[in-house]
């Protein structure tokens, strides 16, 4: 790998690849190796062993399968998050099942981001880029698809308006935005803020609901019920490919 146009200070992304698959690892090696900001540090075959190369290798994004044997990747994700000085690693899970539970099971665990493996590389090369600079994203049709479910099948209970009371009302307008992916020039556009004054608004809302970083504003604003179904194009100034999970 040339470090010729590395990141600033000549540090690639750190890259741990995690799928029981060869010929995938090797496809994904492949592609990242040409690349000169992005270094892959290890490989693992099953998700305890992913667990193991993170402690070992410290990467800085991990490449994670859903489906590999003794750990299952969401597992491994959750067994990486709460393990004490890991929480800065970022897990992107890439897989072929597009079962609303697995993203929504991810994210809880602590996912940064989920991508289909039929993802193109340029889409998974920005990916990976954005989950290393510590944002989260989600592909735009599992946003969509995972709006529609979850508000069709919930019940808005006295817990979650509990949960909530702390915010706002603009931080739960704000809320509702993050978890239909707006970033926060989008959501100073939507509600006439500034961009700067909806990253105030987002960094309260974090603050306020405890959580670790916008993929888990995302959970809590499908848990709570706040995100409305996308019924065509619910944003149309928000081009849904550009729809991603900036940090605060």
């Amino acid at each position: 790998m040339s470090t010729e146009n590395a990141p600033s200070g000549g540090t690639p992304i750190r890259v741990l690849l995690a799928d029981d698959e060869r010929l995938v690892r090797s496809g994904f090696r492949l592609l990242l190796d040409v690349e000169d900001d992005i270094e892959v540090v290890g490989e693992a075959t099953t998700g305890a062993e992913a667990v193991e190369q993170v402690r070992v290798t410290r990467p800085d994004v991990v490449l994670m399968d859903i489906r590999m044997p003794k750990l299952d990747g969401i597992q491994a994700t959750s067994e990486i998050a709460r393990t004490v000085g890991l929480h800065q690693v970022r897990v992107l899970i890439l897989t072929t099942y597009e079962t609303d539970a697995y993203v929504f099971e991810a994210l809880q665990a602590g996912a940064s981001g989920f991508l289909l493996k039929d993802a193109g590389p340029a889409e998974l090369l920005h990916a990976i880029r954005v989950v290393a600079a510590g944002e989260a994203l989600l592909a735009p049709r599992i946003t969509r698809r995972l709006i529609a479910q979850f508000t069709a099948a919930r019940t808005v209970t006295k817990a979650s308006e509990d949960r909530l009371a702390v915010l706002t009302q603009r931080e739960r307008e704000v809320l509702a935005l993050v978890g239909q992916g707006l970033s926060n020039d989008e959501i100073g556009a939507e509600l006439f803020l500034s961009p700067a004054t909806a990253r105030t608004h987002v960094s309260h809302a974090m603050g306020k609901l405890g959580a670790r970083d916008r993929a888990q504003l995302v959970v809590i604003a499908f848990q709570t019920g706040l995100v409305s179904p996308l019924t065509g194009d619910a944003h149309p100034r928000v081009p849904p490919e550009r729809r991603h999970f900036p940090r605060p």
